[in-house]
This record gives C-alpha cells, sequence and structure tokens, in this order.
C-alpha cells in the first residue's frame, strides 16, 4: 500500500558542510548530451574551464583537473611532489588532517605530525621551530589543511608560508582548500603555495567527482625528480594534453560542463562578494549560536570559518539524536561530529549556493530542533541572526544637502 507524504513537500535543507546544494543551472549543464571528448566542441570546454578555474584559487600556475574526490586529490599531491620515504611535516588541525596523515602513512611517507587540539588551526610558530631544528632538511613538505572541515576553524596559510622562509627551508607547502575552495579567500600564488588540493562539492557548488591540484613551478620541479609510480594521477601527461583543451584519459564530460556553469556563476557575482556573502552568513550564524547560550567549537575568533560552524552540545544530550530529530521533523541534514568529537558536536554549513534566506530557514530548523529535543538553550538565535543580516542589507544613509 502506498504511504501518504511519503515525500516530504518542498526541497530537503541539504545544510551539512558538503556536497552542498547545486545550483538548478548548473544542474541543467550537468544534463547537456555527452559530446566527443576527443572533438573540437569540447577543446573549447576545456580551454574555458581550465583558465577560469586559476582565477578561483588565484593563480596563473597551471591547475589539474581529475575525475576523482578530493581524497584522490591529496593522493596526487602526495604521490606526484614527493617520493617513498620522504619525510613530511603535518599539524593536526581535525579529522580530515588526521585522514591526510594516514594517507601518507600508506604511502610510505614518513609524517611527523604536530598535536592540536582539534579546535584552533596551525600554529606557525611550531612550525617555523620544527623547521629551524631540521639542519639535514630531511623534511621535504609541509601539509596543512587551510578550513577543516570537522572543526569550523580556518588556517593562516601567509602565515605558514612566512614560517616556512622564517627558517629558511625548502620544503615545499602542500594546503588542502576542499571546503575553503571558493567560499573563503585563497591565494595560491601569493601566499606561496606548492600544491592546492581542492573539490568540486562544496564552494564550487558541483556533485562529487572532480578534484583539483593547482601546482607551482617549485613543485613541477619536484615532481620530475619524483619516484612514486604513477600514471593516472601523473601531472606532467595531463597539462601536456591540457595545453589543447583536452585530457589524455576520459574526463569528467558533464561535470566539466556543470563546472563551466559554477564558473560562470561565481565569477559573474565576484569573488570578493562570494567571499563577502560568506563571511556574513558565517557572521550571522555564529550570533545565532551565542544567542542560544552553546558553544561555538573554534575557541579564537580569528580562525572562525565562514564555511561552516560546529556547534559544541551541552553536556549529556547527543548530537547525532538532535540531528536524527531535526532530519525527521524538518527534513534537514546537519553535518554530524566526526572521530574525536563525535556526539558531541554538530556542525551548520553555509557554502556554496546560500543566500540569506537559506540561512533563516537553516537557523529556524536548529532552533525548532533543539526546543523539541530539550537541549538547553535561550530561545532568540534566529533573531540574532536576523539582525546581523538586515544590518548588512540596509542601505547607506542618505546625506541631507546644505540647505
Amino acid at each position: 500500500m502506498l504511504k501518504l507524504n511519503s515525500h516530504p513537500a518542498g526541497r530537503h535543507f541539504l545544510q551539512i558542510p558538503g556536497p552542498t546544494n547545486v545550483p538548478d543551472g548548473v544542474l541543467r549543464a550537468i544534463d547537456y548530451p555527452t559530446i566527443d571528448h576527443r572533438g573540437p566542441e569540447f577543446a573549447v570546454l576545456g580551454r574555458k574551464v581550465l583558465a577560469e578555474i586559476r582565477q578561483v584559487f588565484q593563480t596563473r600556475q597551471p591547475v589539474v583537473i581529475y575525475p576523482s574526490s578530493g581524497t584522490g586529490a591529496w593522493e596526487a599531491a602526495l604521490a606526484n611532489a614527493l617520493s617513498p620515504g620522504d619525510a613530511v611535516l603535518m599539524y593536526e588541525t581535525g579529522h580530515f588532517a588526521t585522514l591526510w596523515k594516514k594517507m601518507a602513512e600508506n604511502l610510505r611517507l614518513k609524517p611527523e605530525f604536530i598535536v592540536g587540539d582539534w579546535r584552533s588551526g596551525v600554529d606557525a610558530a611550531q612550525i617555523e621551530a620544527r623547521l629551524a631544528q631540521d639542519k639535514e632538511r630531511a623534511i621535504k613538505a609541509v601539509c596543512v589543511v587551510h578550513n577543516e572541515t570537522s572543526t569550523g576553524v580556518t588556517s593562516n596559510i601567509a602565515a605558514v608560508r612566512k614560517a616556512i622562509d622564517g627558517a629558511r627551508h625548502p620544503a615545499l607547502l602542500l594546503v588542502d582548500t576542499i571546503s575553503s575552495l571558493a567560499s573563503i579567500d585563497y591565494r595560491h600564488d601569493e601566499w606561496g603555495v606548492d600544491v592546492t588540493v581542492g573539490g568540486s562539492q562544496k564552494g564550487l557548488m558541483l556533485p562529487p567527482g572532480l578534484g583539483f591540484n593547482a601546482v607551482s613551478e617549485k613543485a613541477l620541479a619536484a615532481a620530475s625528480n619524483s619516484t612514486f609510480p604513477r600514471s593516472y594521477w601523473r601531472w606532467d601527461e595531463i597539462i601536456e594534453a591540457n595545453k589543447g583543451g583536452y585530457w589524455h584519459y576520459t574526463p569528467s564530460t558533464n561535470l566539466l560542463y556543470g563546472l563551466s556553469a559554477a564558473l560562470d556563476q561565481l565569477l559573474a557575482e565576484g569573488l570578493p562578494n562570494v567571499f563577502a556573502r560568506h563571511r556574513r552568513h558565517g557572521e550571522a550564524t555564529r550570533a545565532a549560536v551565542r544567542a542560544w547560550g552553546m558553544e561555538i567549537l573554534c575557541r579564537n575568533p580569528a580562525e572562525y570559518s565562514d564555511s561552516l560552524t560546529a556547534v559544541v552540545m551541552p553536556e549529556g544530550h547527543d548530537a547525532d539524536a538532535l540531528r536524527a530529530l531535526i532530519l525527521d521533523k524538518f527534513n534537514m541534514s546537519l553535518g554530524t561530529g566526526l572521530s574525536k568529537v563525535k556526539g558531541r558536536v554538530f556542525r551548520i554549513g553555509h557554502l556554496g549556493d546560500f543566500n540569506d534566506l537559506s540561512l533563516m530557514g537553516t537557523l529556524a530548523g536548529v532552533e525548532m530542533g533543539l526546543a523539541l529535543a530539550g537541549v538547553p538553550h535561550r530561545a532568540g538565535g534566529v533573531q540574532a541572526a536576523m539582525n546581523v543580516l538586515r544590518q548588512a542589507a540596509a542601505p547607506a544613509p542618505i546625506e541631507k544637502k546644505a540647505a
């Protein structure tokens, strides 16, 4: 027997920190008929996306696009820039920094992990001190996460570059931007990053399936000396094929259609405006959390993420039970706590194709869920967020002309 109302009315609120909601225009582009990936029409598409994606990374250097997840782009970065047995310095900012370390171990690299508290970003001073001790220059790379998706903490990458330079160390700088790219200001060239890792499913507003490596000249030189066995991930062969707008293997044709549409949307809005919108939504979300009397996992306001906010649950209350109730009652998905913080936090994603009213609906669902779940909090979080958004939207006062 057919269950009535088995499909909830309205759209599902996908407010996890990625994958994010895909704009209708991007979905329609992905729906285009598949074309010959060796034909002239595809070359036009390839050249367009390869040129425009550089603007998002803020680089003039090559950006390699893989048919892969962000995890694949991690592996590509390590396998091209390094060799088995190389020592790498990594920093524990959360779950995803930890997974990157595990991958390094699986690839038979030698990661050294600077221990963190999962509530703070990378301490550049510790990076500089450790590199200064490395008199033999055994450490070949520093690997850090720009925006830790599990904790809502954003690290200062310019400070990490300054630390490497301060130690006069030749180590490469590898940075994960999977949950910050196209959401939080990121400058591959200006900050002296050697390999930037990205993924399609967050700020770029696409489904999962594309991975990215932005690559410096120094990283390309290192790759020419890498002894890792590589085929699928090789930068040089892909970059050579990309000169004509092609790939040397079958690319994700329809996701590239979607990427083209997403880049059109981002660049039409203007990257400074995109970053300002995310900052506004981050500030409004944090205002709501403070008004509820709850705790933000990130301790340092200078490191607050504008892509997501991780909220600490009161003692004795389970974050996953709250998430399950909100999904059941309001058809909204929130991010779960991962590994060390599982059950202790929930994460509100506010990135991608997201506007003020989307945020208000999200925060209303959270506040109603807190009340229904009996979680201790104060009412008024939605109003506090609304005040932030209203103030940002208020027109500038009109100056009266002198009589």
